[in-house]
């Protein structure tokens, strides 16, 4: 197939890379320019607009920009070169909403549309992804071969209608902070233990037949093997917003997440450098029962 990609970040470039080594015609645009000598050592032809990109009758375009205002106003102007049957992709992490919303906005152009929501990270990008497709069922019947093509064995699945796809991938984020905040806690309990693990030879054992075996796990031995200084990391840890769907979405459904929702709050905790809060605990504390507060800089 022709796949016209338009976003050549690192997961962009990595599906990109993947499509084409698995036979497909990769046509790619990004507004960095420099990303052109690296589809193209990879055997991908580069453009230089929209406008040049989206020239054939009918096309099969691949968005894979940051959620939001970008990718939305990209599919805005994407549809003013495309003719009616041409197929949108979006494969970012957008919110199900806009993915409900751009549907409805192509299919009055006679554009088909699947929100896609894209697991796996930069390295399942390149090399077989986990893929949750959402929009019209005939329309995934059609390309199923290309998803087929770039994801790993039984890592793809038809969700539903619109939305369906980025739904489910908001809700696979949700759980993956929680168990990377528990792996957090479980591992910092560890470090303030009596005992002296080797905290990399730990993770292995776990990722060895254990219940909590996981490539999350795997990437903890990977952290502790690589001997980072701790001590040079800030533990901010930002939040890419899909936890904060996630958790809005319990809320509008009044469906209990006690656990990710935690571990949404401990992120912004993280953030928090002036930890006002906190402050105010501390002097209420001194207020109330003469307690010390410790003094900072």
């Amino acid at each position: 197939m022709i796949v016209k990609v338009i976003g050549l970040g690192k997961m962009g470039m990595g599906i990109a890379e993947n499509l084409l080594r698995n036979g497909h015609t990769v046509r790619g645009f990004d507004t960095a320019k420099e990303t052109r000598l690296e589809l193209e050592k990879r055997g991908g032809a580069y453009y230089e607009s929209l406008q040049s990109l989206l020239t054939d009758e009918q096309q099969l375009v691949w968005i894979m920009l940051p959620a939001g205002k970008i990718t939305n106003e990209t599919i805005q102007k994407t549809a003013e070169y495309l003719n009616p049957g041409s197929i949108v992709i979006d494969a970012g992490n957008s919110h199900y909403t806009d993915s409900v919303y751009n549907t409805k906005f192509l299919a009055k152009k006679g554009i088909h549309f699947l929100d896609v929501g894209t697991s796996g990270g930069v390295n399942g990008a390149k090399y077989g992804a986990c893929m949750m497709i959402g929009g019209e069922a005939s329309i995934f019947k059609k390309i199923e071969t290309l998803f087929k093509d770039i994801c790993v064995e039984s890592g793809y699945l038809y969700c539903g209608k619109a939305g369906s796809g980025h739904y489910l991938k908001m809700v696979h984020n949700g759980i993956e902070y929680g168990m990377m905040q528990s792996i957090g806690e479980g591992f910092n309990l560890l470090t303030h233990s009596p005992y002296e693990y080797n905290l990399a030879n730990v993770a292995q054992v776990f990722n060895h037949g254990s219940v909590i075996r996981s490539w999350l796990m795997e990437l903890t031995e990977n952290v502790y093997r690589s001997e980072i200084d701790f001590d040079k990391i800030s533990g901010v840890v930002p939040s890419s917003g899909e936890g904060k769907w996630t958790v809005e979405e319990a809320l509008r459904l009044k469906v209990s997440l006690p656990v990710i929702t935690q571990s949404l709050m401990t992120r912004y905790a993280s953030e928090d450098c002036d930890k006002i809060g906190e402050k105010v605990v501390a002097l209420l504390r001194n207020q109330f029962g003469g307690h010390a507060f410790i003094e900072g800089e």
